[in-house]
């Protein structure tokens, strides 16, 4: 493909040849001669001299220089040069389609209902009383339990679970091993100290355009109902607890936990390895980085680290005090017994 035809697609402006011929795409480390590639984040910049790639999305007003006698690279510009990739790897590469059809392995019940252009794969059960919309992929080993409510372009890749009367909107994603509506963690204790289990009465819901990687869970809740919101992506090994709330277009990295009743508002970033309290609310708009321990509230547009979490610039400062630390508490020591002789004189 012309590299004049991708920006025409892209909606980019071309600097250098328009004639390159572009086979395909790749990381700015690896990309050979005939590829294109994208420089989005600056820490990268030292490798623009040194890519062999063809082709370079770059965003504009950032000037490119190249040593002599490397191949010459052309440059796209675009104001969001990820996004711009995003867009170029569908041109080069097409995932797998499913013609309509039911399965001979698949067991399904009289009772549910699957719309037209559905395409549910080996070994799939489908409950009583559930219902999928149109052009919904089941790939494989797929449950859906009774009284499921799905909308329509459903994705559920293998091993994916949506339990009891669990509501789905349209163009859900579900990668491998995920489980919408698994029980929360109920339990009520007896006075001889075992556990008693509470019913968890109340659907877990996705709303439009969630998408949920692989083996996460969204747990249901005890009573009401835990919902994510339109738009919102669930990282890889992500555990929303019972009666949770999650906002519309948020993204919650992997390993991050939040425990029962957390509200989280919309556009948040909640980065790899967090974990909350129950039973807080953190404010549309803020940022938690990786590995931060939340126990309270959280103001909106804020960015927050550490644990206990606490606002960013104070927790900067903290971490590069702790490298004078131990000098820190040597020359305290010292002072302490300069005054207890001055005192004793």
């Amino acid at each position: 493909m012309k590299l004049a035809e991708i920006a025409q697609k892209l909606g980019c402006r071309v600097e250098g040849s328009p004639e390159a011929e572009i086979r395909g795409v790749a990381g700015i480390e690896h990309a050979e001669s005939g590829q294109l590639t994208f420089l989005a984040n600056r820490r990268y910049f030292p490798l623009v001299k040194t890519t062999r790639a063809s082709a370079l999305l770059v965003e504009e007003g950032l000037a490119i220089e190249r040593p002599a006698g490397l191949p010459p690279l052309s440059i796209l510009r675009s104001p969001n040069p990820y996004l711009a990739f995003a867009h170029a790897l569908e041109l080069f590469y097409q995932p797998p389609r499913y013609a309509p059809g039911i399965h001979p392995t698949a067991v399904i019940a009289k009772t549910a209902s699957i719309g037209e252009g559905a395409h549910i794969g080996p070994y799939c059960f489908i409950d009583e009383e559930s219902s999928i919309g149109p052009n919904a992929v089941l790939h494989s080993f797929v449950t859906i339990y009774r009284g499921a409510k799905i909308g329509e372009s459903f994705f559920a890749h293998a091993h994916a679970v949506v339990r009891e009367f669990c509501r789905i909107g349209n163009r859900v994603i579900l990668q491998n091993g995920v489980i919408i509506g698994g029980d929360g963690l109920g339990f009520a204790k007896r006075k001889d100290g075992s556990w008693y289990k509470m019913v968890q009465s109340g659907p877990a819901i996705l709303e439009d355009d969630v998408e949920v990687q692989a083996n996460a869970c969204v747990d249901r809740a005890t009573v009401g109902e835990t919902r994510i919101g339109r738009g919102t992506k669930l990282d890889d090994l992500v555990l929303i607890g019972h009666a949770s709330q999650v906002g519309e277009n948020t993204m919650i990295c992997g390993q991050t936990g939040l425990a029962g009743s957390t509200k989280i508002g919309n556009g948040c970033i909640l980065a790899g390895q967090v974990g909350s309290s129950g039973h807080l609310t953190v404010g549309d708009g803020a940022v938690i980085t990786a590995r931060s321990g939340v126990p309270g509230d959280v103001p909106p547009g804020a960015t927050y680290s550490g644990y206990p979490a606490i606002e960013n610039g104070l927790w900067l400062k903290i971490s590069a005090s702790l490298n004078r630390l131990p000098d820190m508490v040597k020359r305290v020591r010292e002072l302490q017994a300069e005054i207890k002789e001055l005192k004793a004189r």
